[in-house]
């Protein structure tokens, strides 16, 4: 039966270590939801997913599955399946063998075992598989029957540690994809780790990001991107290119581009945070539209980088390859409101 995940107040600090890998994480995954732990590398992820797993003891802290503490079950009571960055098959078993390695072990009956291995060899893509060795298969196809593993015995949770990062770019695609239809058949519960945008954004309903130990957001993926919580977060989300100083008032923000109008609730000094890909070339005067120059275009085949610079600032900004624009042009950019955000300095 799928559950939730409860992550209370942890801590972590490793023997020997100067500073905590993990402060007062709280994180909650609602009982068949997908959360992405998000976080540049040494930011705690793994540590965190391998504390919920039950191979770490945490420092402080507790973890809950369906509102029980589950700190004192060894791993194989917490009802986990679990996913690392290497698919950890057992060579000298079968394919068929792998998956049902988990079930076979609590005694399920060999109707249901086999009924089920072949359920999802079908959901994995790999029907036929059944006989082959996990050495015949590729990477891609060994992470696909780790993945049928440990969803064999239906677990309460899934956690996944960065289980694609060594499969080239085309085969992550393929693989996220495939694990979001797996959790519209399933429905379970699943805590992702991973750090890579894209695959946070693509997986999950919502992003926890981690920032040296400290949960510095935890959002759906649009409201990440829209409103982040701090600069560390804007700038591990590829969102701080423009980060303009000057001070929030109600309905506008002044800086050096003049008073701007924005419709967030931040109030006093901060930085004003607009992605390229929002700045928009205008053809007319108007609120949130400024004056610039084109200082240098860089043609990336499938979209231009652009600097301009309007006042004191330098802005980047990102165009279509059909938007002729060369260094010392005369234009207007518009920066709408609705993509505007304001973090603190």
């Amino acid at each position: 039966m799928t559950s939730g995940v409860s992550i209370e107040t942890l801590d972590h600090t490793y023997p020997g270590a100067t500073a905590p890998t993990l402060r007062q994480v709280t994180l909650d995954v609602p009982a068949g939801t997908r959360t992405a732990v998000l976080g540049p590398s040494g930011s705690g992820k793994s540590t965190l997913l391998s504390i919920v797993a039950g191979l770490t003891a945490p420092t402080g802290g507790d973890v809950r599955l369906a509102g029980r503490s589950v700190l004192r079950l060894p791993p194989h009571r917490r009802d986990l399946g679990v996913v690392f960055q290497r698919p950890l098959l057992f060579p000298h078993l079968t394919v068929a063998e792998n998956i049902a390695f988990g079930m076979r072990m609590r005694g399920t009956d060999r109707v249901v075992v086999r009924h089920r291995v072949a359920e999802l060899l079908d959901a994995v893509a790999l029907p036929g598989f059944t006989d082959r060795r996990s050495t015949e298969l590729s990477g891609g196809q060994q992470q696909r029957v780790a993945l049928a593993r440990a969803l064999a015995a239906r677990p309460a949770v899934l956690l996944l540690d960065e289980p694609f990062s060594a499969l080239d770019p085309q085969l992550r695609g393929d693989m996220r994809t495939l694990l979001t239809d797996l959790h519209r058949r399933e429905g379970t519960t699943t805590l992702f780790v991973t750090h890579d945008r894209d695959e946070a954004t693509d997986v999950a309903d919502h992003v926890a990001v981690l920032v040296d130990g400290d949960l510095a957001q935890h959002a759906p993926p649009a409201q990440l991107f829209r409103r982040p919580a701090s600069l560390a977060v804007a700038r591990f989300l590829g969102g701080a290119a423009n980060a303009i100083a000057g001070t929030a008032h109600p309905g506008r923000f002044d800086c050096a581009l003049g008073s701007l109008r924005l419709d967030t609730p931040h109030r006093g000094p901060g930085l004003l945070l607009v992605r390229p890909r929002a700045i928009v070339v205008a053809d007319q005067d108007g609120p949130n539209v400024v004056p610039a120059t084109v200082t240098a275009v860089t043609d990336r085949g499938t979209h231009l980088d652009v600097q301009a610079a309007s006042a004191d600032v330098i802005l980047h900004l990102t165009t279509g390859p059909a938007t002729p624009l060369r260094p010392g042009d005369e234009v207007s950019l518009w920066l709408p409101p609705t993509q505007l955000s304001v973090v603190g300095r």
